[in-house]
């Protein structure tokens, strides 16, 4: 196992975080296949993972609780834990004491090294801030009930940087990311700019929910024409430990086999190992990716400002990531649309025709904004 930094603290983290969001199951999402999450879990760990992540929802509440039997017999001590704040279930102050001590039974602990606001967006941020959950964070690591604070995120950039910008105390933070998502929520510029402040960056989502390990045909060609060997899933792992302001790469692994599969990337990855013939295959792959969408949008953004604030490029990527994944994306892609403030959303259209003429793509907009909404709300 390959060993990183963990923003500025002494911690030497692993390269790759066992995610426990998808464990194995034996039937619905709640049913979790303790003996085997609980096998995999220790193999990681006996084969160098030092970074735990699960959260207060994961499995209907189920990870929490098997993790907590994983990390029995000695395994505790072996590893960095890390869990979410579901502050969508905070209704008012005392719900952040309710929670946690929730947490730390299912967990069987008495601390949580890493504590994390779970998902912060536009909307949801105040409401926490408001109700005093940064004093709260700061009470309970004095008392021994958390070690570091931090937060995961699913928004744009700017509200990132208002929350990072908004707590010196902040450590670490969570983003999805990966080289289909350069320009997505936080993207690129908010990995850089969290780093530049002294914050660890974890990485969820490497492989956008799993879409990105079945390269399609027109994918696959690109990455068979490398000189290099690697599956679709090493070349997405690796392209993300090549950089130097990522700490950790979480993977939610569901079987053995991908646990294997993922601490053997790991044991070959490193800061600046990519060559420029690999990034131009990764960007070969991202432009065969984008040729398969249905809208052609480059996200240039010369179609904003919308004059009713619909947020354009952010609509047709949901749009064609849903489309040209499918399963776990679409998914993903239809509870962010419904999750967007309605005035960004393609519905509040009005289809005034101010955005078309600026296109360089030629792209009927309102039309397609009708066609994604419609989408969405199936």
């Amino acid at each position: 196992m390959k060993y990183r930094k963990f923003g500025e603290t002494s911690f030497s983290v692993s390269a790759l975080g066992f995610g426990c969001m998808r464990f194995p199951t034996t039937g619905s999402s709640g049913d979790v296949d303790e003996p085997e999450a609980i096998r995999m879990v220790r193999h990681g760990i006996d084969s160098g993972i030092n970074y735990v992540d699960t959260a207060h929802g994961y499995h209907g509440g189920n990870s929490e609780r098997v993790l907590g039997k994983a990390l029995q017999d000695g395994y505790r001590k072996k590893v960095r834990l890390a869990t979410k704040l579901p502050i969508w279930d905070v209704k008012e102050a005392g719900d952040f004491d309710r929670l946690l001590g929730e947490q730390l039974d299912r967990l069987q602990t008495d601390c949580i090294d890493f504590y994390l606001l779970h998902n912060l967006q536009a909307p949801t941020w105040p409401k926490v801030r408001d109700l005093g959950v940064l004093d709260w964070l700061r009470e309970v690591k004095a008392a021994g009930k958390i070690g570091e604070m931090g937060f995961s995120y699913h928004d744009d950039y700017d509200t990132f940087v208002e929350i990072i910008d908004a707590n010196p105390d902040w450590v670490f933070c969570q983003i999805q990311y990966n080289y289909m998502n350069e320009e997505v929520q936080a993207g690129t510029r908010g990995l850089e700019y969290a780093a530049s402040k002294g914050l660890a960056v974890i990485v969820m989502e490497p492989l956008m929910g799993g879409c990105l390990a079945q390269a399609p045909e027109p994918v696959k060609t690109v990455f068979d024409s490398a000189s290099i060997s690697r599956t679709p899933v090493d070349w997405a792992l690796q392209w993300l430990w090549h950089k130097p302001e990522v700490a950790l790469v979480l993977s939610g692994m569901s079987t053995m086999q991908q646990v294997e599969e993922n601490l053997a990337s790991a044991d070959t990855s490193g800061i600046g190992i990519l060559s420029e013939e690999d990034l131009a295959t990764v960007a070969r792959a991202r432009e065969a990716y984008a040729g398969l969408s249905s809208v052609p949008c480059t996200k240039c953004g010369y179609c904003m400002p919308c004059p009713t604030g619909v947020d354009i490029p952010r609509n047709m990527w949901l749009h064609n990531a849903s489309t040209v994944f499918g399963g776990n994306q679409k998914g993903l892609s239809t509870a962010i649309y419904r999750g967007l403030p309605e005035t960004k959303r393609a519905a509040a259209c009005i289809a005034c025709g101010e955005c078309e003429p600026k296109c360089p793509q030629s792209i009927p907009i309102s039309e397609w904004m009708t066609k994604i909404d419609e989408a969405f709300r199936a």
